[in-house]
């Protein structure tokens, strides 16, 4: 790596956030050369982020998942698993946690089907101090990008459960473009009921118009082409 930095130099004046306790990210690093793992965690640790470094995609993978903003650094060759089997062993787990790749050998085809499959960037080794704290930060803003929309998910879910099973049949037909008169007919009830219904799918949706229910139930991928039962 060039030249280290210091916290002042990486940190200070920049504009970058400063995180509200239990959002500290962290910073995976998995490189078999120990001392580019002294080297970035040192670095990494200069500029006030937590880091964890691991010899092997093995150690990694048997570390649980942790609630709070992070990124990888991971080198292309590993013993074992390879830094690019990592990323889909990662992607099938479900792990939404962004990957900075770095190697010290040109591989076009490697760094192509890296970023293909969602890489922040793919860095190669010497290391500019500089562009690998960029890179980083860049790579843990999408992961707390990517953790309040988890939330924001979560939240509409939440809201979406408390609808009855009737609620969800109403749902599914207004999310069809449905009137209240047709939703009547193919449900086998009043179009009063639908009304009621409808009413109380807005309110604990908190949905403020159709226009933000479709939106609403897109986010949580509810699919209204499922059948609903008539009574």
């Amino acid at each position: 790596m060039s030249s280290s930095l210091s916290r002042s130099d990486s940190s200070g004046g920049g504009g970058r956030k400063l995180d509200v306790p239990g959002t500290r990210p962290i910073v995976f690093v998995i490189d078999d050369d120990e001392s580019v793992r002294r080297g970035l965690d040192r670095l990494l640790r200069s500029d006030g982020l937590d880091v964890e470094c691991f010899a092997s995609s093995r150690e990694f993978v048997a570390r649980p998942v942790p609630d709070r903003p992070a990124c990888v650094v991971l080198d292309l060759r590993l013993p074992g698993a390879s830094g690019l089997e990592v990323q889909e062993n990662l992607a099938r787990a479900g792990w939404e946690i962004p990957i900075i790749f770095i190697s010290g050998y040109a591989d076009v085809g490697s760094s192509v089907r890296a970023l293909k499959a969602g890489a922040v960037d793919f860095l190669q080794k010497p290391l500019s101090d500089q562009a690998l704290l960029d890179i980083v930060h860049e790579a843990l803003d999408r992961s707390r990008a990517a953790r309040r929309q988890r939330a924001e998910r979560a939240a509409i879910q939440t809201r979406f459960d408390l609808l009855t099973p009737r609620e969800r049949d109403v749902l599914k037909l207004v999310l069809r473009g449905l009137l209240n008169k047709q939703i009547a007919a193919e449900l086998g009830i009043s179009e009063k009921t639908v009304k009621f219904h409808r009413g109380r799918v807005m309110a604990k949706t908190e949905a403020g118009s159709v226009a933000e229910l479709v939106r609403l139930a897109e986010r949580i991928r509810v699919d209204p082409t499922l059948g609903a039962q008539a009574s």
